[in-house]
Formats: C-alpha cells, sequence, structure tokens
C-alpha cells in the first residue's frame, strides 16, 4: 500500500544533509511552507543553497532559517523589500551569497529542470550585468542569453489537500512556484491542510500528481 504520510515535519526532514539545495515555495508568505521551515531550523542542516522567490520576510519562517545562520546562498528574484533586513544585514556582512534571477527566468529554470530541459534562450538581462559568463546569442535580430536549469535536493511545498498518495490541490495563490519545484527535486515534502481518502480529490483539480511528491505531512 502507498502512503506518503509521515507522522510529523521533524521526520519528514530528517535526513537533510548540509550542503543541500533546497527549493522553498511561497511568494512571500502565500504558500511558504513555515512549518517545514521551523522544522528544518530545528534539524540543523548547514550551507545550504536557498531557491525562493524572496529571501524572506520580517523575522519567521525563511528570514529565520537565514539568521539561524545555515544559509550559505539563495537564489531568488526579489532579495530586497521594506521587511527583509535579516538578508540586508547579512549580505551586506558578506555572510551570504546572492545570485539574482528575474522572475520569469527564475520559473523557467526550475520547469526546465522538472521537463528534462537542458537550458533555454530568453532575451530577459541580455546585455546587462545578469548575463555576464553565460553564452549568448542572436536569433532573429534580437540578443538572447543561455540559461540553465535549476535542480534542488529538496523541495518544501505547502498544498490545500492531498491524498495518500501524494496528489496534491493548492488553494489559489498559494499555489505560485509549488508545482514546479515539486517536479524540479529528488524529494519533494509537501505539508497540507488536509488528507482525504483516496478518490476523494476531483482529478480536473489535481495540479501536482502524486509522481511528484515524496513526502506529506498533515498539520
Amino acid at each position: 500500500m502507498i502512503d506518503k504520510q509521515l507522522p510529523s515535519p521533524e521526520a519528514a526532514l530528517a535526513d537533510v544533509r548540509d550542503g543541500a539545495t533546497v527549493m522553498v515555495g511561497g511568494f512571500g508568505p502565500a504558500g511558504q511552507p513555515a512549518v517545514l521551515i521551523d522544522a528544518l531550523i530545528a534539524q540543523g542542516a548547514r550551507d545550504l543553497t536557498i531557491v525562493n522567490n524572496n529571501a524572506g520576510n520580517g523575522t519567521t519562517g525563511l528570514a529565520a532559517l537565514l539568521q539561524a545562520g545555515r544559509v550559505r546562498k539563495i537564489v531568488c528574484s526579489f532579495p530586497r523589500q521594506a521587511d527583509s533586513q535579516v538578508f540586508d544585514a547579512l549580505y551586506r556582512a558578506g555572510k551570504i551569497e546572492l545570485e539574482l534571477v528575474p522572475q520569469g527566468n527564475l520559473a523557467e529554470r526550475i520547469r526546465a529542470a522538472g521537463a528534462g530541459i537542458g537550458g533555454f534562450y530568453t532575451p530577459t538581462g541580455y546585455g546587462t550585468p545578469l548575463a555576464e559568463g553565460k553564452e549568448t546569442r542572436v536569433i532573429d535580430g534580437r540578443g538572447y542569453v543561455l540559461e540553465s536549469p535549476l535542480h534542488a535536493d529538496v523541495a518544501l511545498i505547502h498544498a490545500e489537500r492531498a491524498d495518500r498518495w501524494g496528489n496534491l490541490v493548492y488553494r489559489k495563490t498559494a499555489r505560485n512556484f509549488g508545482p514546479l519545484m515539486a517536479m524540479a527535486a529528488r524529494c519533494t515534502i509537501a505539508s497540507v491542510r488536509e488528507v482525504v481518502p483516496l478518490g476523494a480529490l476531483d482529478p480536473e483539480a489535481v495540479v501536482t500528481p502524486g509522481l511528484f511528491v515524496q513526502r506529506i505531512v498533515k498539520i
């Protein structure tokens, strides 16, 4: 019998290793798997590379992970905003690396990893410092930059409902990066509000098939 439920966030994250690349879903706090992030802090893995839309809000969630000194590098689109004081202080002190990626490129790099695509050309970033060190090409008179896929060891995402096979349904904008990240990671851990019996989810509403989810935790 396939049952991907684990008894606790701590059990789901017990084997995350030092130096892992971890994708974290969420658009700001919307869809952020806060309980899983707290469990990762308690688990103690260090020298992490985090892939996320931004670099944390306030002092909780992702910002707390940064403040705990567990993150070596962050790959994101919006590292600075009104309440990103934790990242800002770490970056100015030279205690964290930043790879800045335009949001569309970030989403497509994650999607490319999940789809098995070796790279793609995009006009975004061409002729700017973001293209330095990358292959460029002119196609039909327009400049493009070759971007590489973004893979991860672990993806932490949040969904509204799941069944024991790991099929996921999201709630509105909480969906954001979750489906893409689930496809791009070796191990996807999803926190969910409800686990329903097999057959209770409308197949037309399932966004992430259980094929891409290895562990689920009800919170």
